[in-house]
């Protein structure tokens, strides 16, 4: 950090980071995928002459983390001879501190034969079925340890811990092949806990239930087409609030500054406040304290402590995720804490922490009796949004019928369409706080070059009316 001011930075931060994570993933009762991997270096970020200048390296020894931090401070005058205005950043308080993820069983320390035995019983459970072409079952594990320093007075050391695992079946015969998952897409379900999320989801036990709906989705009729209710389960919702809410409120891309990959968004600031986003049902809050949200941390990567921001308030537009440079370019006081980096190589993104949709005072139950005719849908399967996060279509693995209030027939492939605003407009009901979880998305993807994102959605089941539906093909 000094070596960046004594070399003309204005501000520099400097993130030391060590990632450890560990893959096993088994098909067919076979161990395909078994892998240890370490990665460490240290990113130093600078404000020079009005603009930003990022540089990273591997090499923690000797005048390299200093080189590094010059070549930083270059890359910033460089930027600041075609910037279009000077970086301000919001204020934020010098902190020092020490955060850890809580968890009860540390699973690195868990052996690798019980883990891959577990995989392995987990996967032939499956098995139940010749048509059962593939059987697979997969863990993964993720810790990070970062010390943060600052030009500012900040000193933050924290260790973020991450587990996940799921499992999934695949059943073909001559005319179609199925696929369910458990317990929900994207690999199944990820939090910031240890290895007692695997143990609770007890893989094994569920397992012949997976196989069973991936053979019984084989001779299913369709969904049909047509406008009608329809009930989505939690872990579909929280996909649903991720694509058409998490990532149109990131502020960067609403700004225009975020566009490379996968958009911008339909959102202006001018909106704040006055835009209705959907019904008064639909209250969503960004929250990166949230226990054992896969996006909680201790802080940003820009040393600010997330703070749990409304981003839509019954059914307003009330708030935007935030850098200190964004915030200040809206004439807010300071970040909501949501700017993280994929590793030390990156520079710090506005990244979703936990985007939660807040529960309601229904039930799944309840949802469904009072539904006369519709469709229940679960298990995210595949998405589609335009690259302003407007117009949508995403589809599931299983659905079923709903007439007169109850479960009926079930249906293969079901999807539906909807406009990002009408269709939270649409929502009439949400489960309560005993069906809400929080919902691990390992994968999001953002910036050039691409950087992967860790985040999580609070959600439980919802009912959205008239809602366009059809068979994906």
């Amino acid at each position: 950090m000094q070596a960046a001011l004594d070399a003309g930075a204005g501000y520099a931060d400097v993130r030391v980071q060590e990632l450890e994570t560990e893959e096993l993933a088994v098909r067919n009762g076979v161990l395909e995928t078994a892998e240890l991997a370490t990665s460490a270096g240290v990113g130093v970020r600078v404000v020079v002459d009005g603009a930003w200048g990022y540089a990273a390296t591997s090499e923690l020894d000797g005048d390299d983390p200093a080189a590094a931090a010059r070549l930083a401070v270059d890359v910033g005058r460089a930027s600041a001879k075609v910037k279009r205005r000077d970086v301000v950043l919001a204020p934020a308080e010098a902190q020092s501190g020490r955060y850890e993820t809580p968890y009860k069983e540390d699973p690195f320390a868990v052996g690798l034969s019980e883990k891959v035995d577990l995989l392995i019983a987990a996967s032939e459970a499956m098995r139940t079925d010749k048509r059962i072409m593939a059987a697979t079952a997969a863990l993964g594990l993720r810790r990070e340890r970062t010390v943060f320093v600052s030009s500012e007075g900040s000193l933050l050391v924290q260790t973020i811990l991450q587990t996940g695992t799921g499992i999934s079946a695949t059943a073909a015969d001559d005319y179609d092949a199925q696929h369910r998952s458990y317990p929900g897409g994207h690999g199944g379900q990820h939090a910031c806990a240890g290895f007692e999320l695997v143990r609770n989801l007890a893989l094994v036990e569920a397992a012949p239930g997976v196989a069973e709906e991936a053979l019984a989705l084989l001779t299913a009729p369709a969904c049909p087409v047509g406008t009608t209710s329809v009930v989505l389960d939690g872990s579909q919702v929280a996909l649903q609030i991720h694509e058409s809410v998490g990532h149109p409120t990131e502020l960067d891309r609403i700004l225009g500054t975020e566009a490379a990959y996968a958009g911008t968004s339909f959102l202006k600031p001018s909106d704040l406040g006055r835009l209705t986003y959907g019904s008064q049902h639909v209250t969503i809050v960004s929250d990166g304290t949230s226990p054992g949200g896969l996006g909680t941390v201790g802080w940003d990567d820009e040393g600010v402590r997330p703070s749990p921001t409304f981003l839509i308030r019954d059914g307003l537009l009330v708030g935007f995720q935030t850098s200190r440079e964004t915030a200040a370019a809206i004439g807010q006081d300071r970040s909501n804490g949501t700017m993280r980096a994929d590793g030390w190589i990156n520079y710090p993104l506005i990244r979703m922490t936990n985007v939660n949709l807040l529960p309601g005072d229904s039930s799944l139950e309840e949802l469904i009796a009072s539904t006369d005719d519709g469709i229940y849908m679960t298990t995210n399967r595949s998405w589609s949004i335009d690259d302003m996060r407007k117009n949508f279509q995403f589809g599931c693995e299983i659905a079923w019928e709903i007439k007169g209030g109850r479960l009926g027939r079930m249906l293969k492939n079901p999807m539906y369409q909807g406009i990002t605003t009408e269709f939270w407009g649409s929502c009439d009901g949400i489960a309560g706080p005993s069906q809400w979880t929080i919902w691990g998305v390992p994968n999001c993807g953002k910036g050039q070059p691409m950087q992967t994102a860790r985040v999580g959605h609070g959600a439980a089941p919802a009912r959205f009316r008239k809602v366009a539906v059809r068979a994906a093909e």
